[in-house]
């Protein structure tokens, strides 16, 4: 279920989304979650993991590559995790300690019932896409969530898990757009040239 060579190319973003959530609904559970893990793992072996206090997440669904070994390891860990929850065109962060502590919001998203409005502006971010390419350029879900935050909080160190059939040959940039500094999948990482 890799990309082909190209596949994506000259595709507009409507057009990817469509194509990675049908490939996404062709992932049984089983596999879903050993994808999950591997990726997981690999995000935690890097110095970005090691290093932060704070990890602002994503609460997963619909086939995403699963948060769980991040949420369970960074609260095993004594890292402060902070999930997002829409206000109107706004996102905002706030500190969860258990999964109770959440529930359905946005497109049923899981989202913080309270807590602590997070304001880590050295956090490290684990951000959801549709699909990235290997110059790390994101695909979102059209809402621009991630975008807009982003482009406020700019000391954000972000990271992006994805399968490895979400990256594709390449994704159209808007002029908003910003890219994860890091994309992970089951084989590979894409990381920002400095």
């Amino acid at each position: 279920m890799g990309a082909s060579p190209i596949w994506g190319s000259g595709m507009e973003k409507k057009e990817i989304r469509k194509l990675i959530f049908a490939r996404r609904r062709q992932l049984d559970a089983g596999e879903l979650e050993r994808r999950s893990q591997m990726i997981c793992k690999r995000i935690m072996e890097l110095e970005q993991w090691k290093t932060a206090g704070c990890v602002y997440a994503y609460m997963d669904c619909k086939g995403e590559v699963c948060m769980r070994p991040i949420l369970e390891t960074a609260w095993a860990e004594g890292k402060r995790i902070a999930v997002p929850k829409v206000f109107g065109e706004e996102m905002r962060f706030f500190y969860i300690q258990a999964y109770e502590e959440t529930a359905p919001g946005y497109y049923g998203i899981p989202e913080p019932t309270g807590g602590e409005e997070a304001v880590c502006e050295d956090a490290l971010m684990i951000m959801p896409g549709v699909a990235f390419d290997k110059e790390r350029r994101r695909c979102g879900y059209g809402g621009g969530f991630y975008d807009r935050f982003l482009s406020v909080h700019t000391g954000l160190t972000t990271i992006a898990p994805a399968f490895e059939f979400q990256i594709v040959e390449e994704v159209p940039k808007d002029v908003f757009d910003i890219a994860p500094h890091t994309v992970v999948t089951e084989s590979r990482i894409f990381h920002m040239i400095k």
